[in-house]
């Protein structure tokens, strides 16, 4: 087993050769009480500590998807941080998740499996100081359609098309609206009140629906 340590403003430690066992051994003895997020690909473990940074740009994109749903009355079950597997292949913890278009199939369950069950409709990302090269991996070996991603300068929406995911303007689970818009958004969190923010968006959709 091999490790890699980067102090950055999110601590992340790699760690290659490890088996699904201790991944899930993981999961178990942290499940209770943790800030750690953990994501296994093959053999490799990655172990994050997100950032003030981090969790503020997570929780705002996550308001924006509920503003949406409700004004334009779209069902929707957020499930946030869920950790969704693949066993003995891979597991990944979303900053948000979503189920909407496949909202009846899980209605009423208390656990997820992608083996009998559908992925999340919408995932979002927000990769400030670390890559999500194995995480879009682990999506798209999901079948999770639709990824919203944020690096700290841009949003991207990014659709799964034939295997991989391509970035595009326009979203599946909230089609017709300018949504790559939300950049504008995003750029303010730092500025602005967190409510002031939102009310700002959803008075922004609110004027698109009506230009619609």
């Amino acid at each position: 087993m091999t490790s890699q340590t980067l102090i950055q403003p999110e601590e992340i430690v790699h760690l290659s050769g490890i088996s699904w066992h201790t991944y899930e051994s993981l999961l178990n003895e942290l499940s209770t009480s943790r800030r750690l997020r953990l994501t296994y690909y093959r053999g490799n473990l990655e172990i994050t500590v997100p950032s003030p940074e981090h969790e503020s740009y997570k929780k705002v994109l996550g308001r924006f998807v509920e503003t949406l749903a409700e004004e334009l009355e779209v069902r929707i079950k957020p499930l946030g941080s869920t950790t969704f597997k693949q066993p003995e292949l891979s597991g990944a913890e979303p900053d948000e998740s979503f189920y909407c278009k496949n909202i009846n199939f899980i209605k009423g369950k208390k656990r997820i499996n992608l083996q009998q069950d559908p992925p999340p409709d919408l995932v979002i990302e927000v990769d400030i100081t670390s890559s999500s090269k194995d995480r879009l991996t682990i999506y798209a070996e999901m079948g999770v359609p639709e990824i919203w991603r944020y690096d700290g300068q841009l949003f991207t929406i990014n659709i799964l098309e034939n295997g991989q995911y391509k970035v595009v303007d326009e979203s599946l689970a909230f089609p017709n609206l300018p949504l790559t818009e939300i950049s504008n958004f995003l750029s303010q969190v730092e500025e602005k009140d967190y409510l002031d923010l939102i009310q700002e968006f959803r008075n922004w959709v609110r004027s698109k629906i009506t230009a619609c």
